[in-house]
């Protein structure tokens, strides 16, 4: 077993330490002839420190989940945070780094344990062994490609897909091969089909949640579904996830006081576990990320969400968040996995907008009874599809704060006068900003590194 670990340190070092040449930041390497067996592939997999973390994080630096006050702006010291921050045209990354390197690492490693157990059919392994392995590999492959396509491609758009830009989508560890975007259906077709195939071959369950079982395939068919504005599927999807896993905890029992409320990580809601690579701008401090006070107030007083989320730090109504399920104290690495909380959000919405607003109310009262004071909750009713899918919209916007899902929900979102809306930036004494719905710039610029060294079109301004 020693000699394995080894092994793995090696590869990891090689893949961290390459210039950007052929494999989007991947370089070169021998590593393949380390991956001979089952055991080297599980032990790829099981890699936390590359395939669980560092997932990108500016579409939460962009969204507003949080704010800065103009000393913390102008103190900075990333311009690429500060243009990023206001929206600027030209807002892009110089290097791959965490929001274009780290997932394709992510990519290729899955690559390397998909080949290893193509060329292992057939011999002495167990076939059960070898799907959960392929299952695992394709579930992380689809995984790092849609929080690619987050930010760097466009919404999904049914009337579009099939011309708009995708992602690099690399199926192979050949580092010769040429990179080229396909297009958004593409890339699409390709996370559903790797998840559907992942769904097929992994385990009901696993011995830990950084190991991505069905209920987590499943979930992140929801979660790729909903980004599509396919509310059938997605409903499908959460349903499968919810079957196999629908626990929730009990927030009464979670100390209000503690700066890490949700401390120690894999609590029973998470699905699937990973974070984010946060960088300083999101560190949760007076001098960095806020959380504005309107947002706190929208919490009532019986909602314990309120007090385990936020905690008042400084003079005046200034808020940082704690309610991350990584549960590090003053980390920006939050959690941007997969969780049953989501699932009947996700659920909640689908059923709203496939017209059935009894099942979305019952979908999120389920889930507030556990978030609300003992004895406090009154059940929630709508008087129609519209007053659910309202409702539901409000409250997954409280729950999912700072999980790294709000930029993708309001790129779909702005595709629906009734929810679309402009984001604001004010800065006293440097300025006012604003995105407006549906503008170029929800598409973030591929990082300068990338665009040179691979050669791939630059997105539009």
């Amino acid at each position: 077993m020693k000699i394995y670990k080894f092994l793995l340190l090696i590869i990891v070092f090689s893949l961290m330490l390459g210039s950007c040449k052929k494999y989007l930041d991947v370089p070169p390497t021998t590593s393949q002839r380390f991956a001979e067996t089952a055991e080297d592939c599980q032990l790829l997999l099981d890699n936390y420190g590359l395939m669980n973390t560092g997932y990108p994080s500016d579409g939460e630096l962009s969204a507003d989940d949080y704010y800065l006050p103009s000393s913390s702006y102008t103190s900075l010291v990333n311009s690429e945070d500060r243009d990023l921050y206001i929206w600027s045209a030209g807002a892009r990354r110089a290097k791959a780094g965490a929001q274009w390197q780290n997932p394709y690492q992510v990519v290729f490693q899955s690559n390397l344990v998909l080949e290893t157990v193509q060329k292992l059919q057939g011999g002495s392994t167990d076939p059960g062994t070898l799907n959960n392995l392929k299952g695992a590999a394709l579930f992380f492959r689809a995984y790092a490609f849609w929080n690619v396509a987050q930010l760097y491609a466009k919404p999904y758009s049914a009337a579009s897909a099939d011309q708009d830009m995708g992602i690099p989508l690399r199926m192979t560890t050949d580092i010769v091969e040429v990179s080229v975007r396909g297009t958004v259906k593409q890339t699409y077709d390709r996370i559903i089909q790797d998840l559907k195939d992942a769904v097929n071959l992994l385990p009901s369950t696993s011995s830990i949640a950084t190991r991505p079982n069905k209920a987590a395939a499943y979930a992140m068919l929801a979660r790729t579904y909903l980004s599509m504005e396919n509310y059938t599927d997605a409903l499908s999807s959460a349903t499968s996830a919810l079957q196999l896993d629908n626990q929730l905890m009990d927030y009464n029992t979670i100390p209000a006081s503690s700066n890490t409320p949700f401390s120690p990580r894999f609590n029973k809601e998470v699905v699937f576990h990973s974070i984010i690579s946060g960088g300083n701008t999101l560190v949760p401090n007076i001098n960095t990320a806020r959380i504005d006070s309107n947002l706190v107030a929208s919490y009532d007083p019986n909602d314990l969400r309120g007090t385990l989320f936020f905690k008042l730090i400084g003079i005046g109504p200034t808020y940082r968040f704690t309610g991350s399920y990584e549960g590090a104290f003053l980390s920006s690495n939050f959690f941007n996995g997969l969780a049953v909380d989501e699932l009947y959000l996700t659920r909640a919405e689908c059923y709203a907008r496939t017209n059935k607003p009894n099942e979305a109310m019952t979908d999120l009262n389920t889930l507030l009874i556990t978030r609300w004071k003992t004895n406090t909750y009154v059940n929630m009713t709508a008087v129609d599809a519209q007053d659910a899918l309202r409702k539901v919209l409000k409250e997954r916007r409280k729950e999912l704060v700072m999980r790294a899902q709000r930029w993708t929900d309001l790129r779909r979102l702005n595709m629906d006068p009734n929810f679309s809306m402009p984001l604001k930036r004010i800065l006293p004494g440097i300025g006012s900003y604003e995105l407006a719905p549906n503008d170029l710039r929800y598409v973030l610029l591929i990082p300068d590194e990338v665009i040179t060294n691979a050669g791939i079109s630059q997105n539009p301004r």
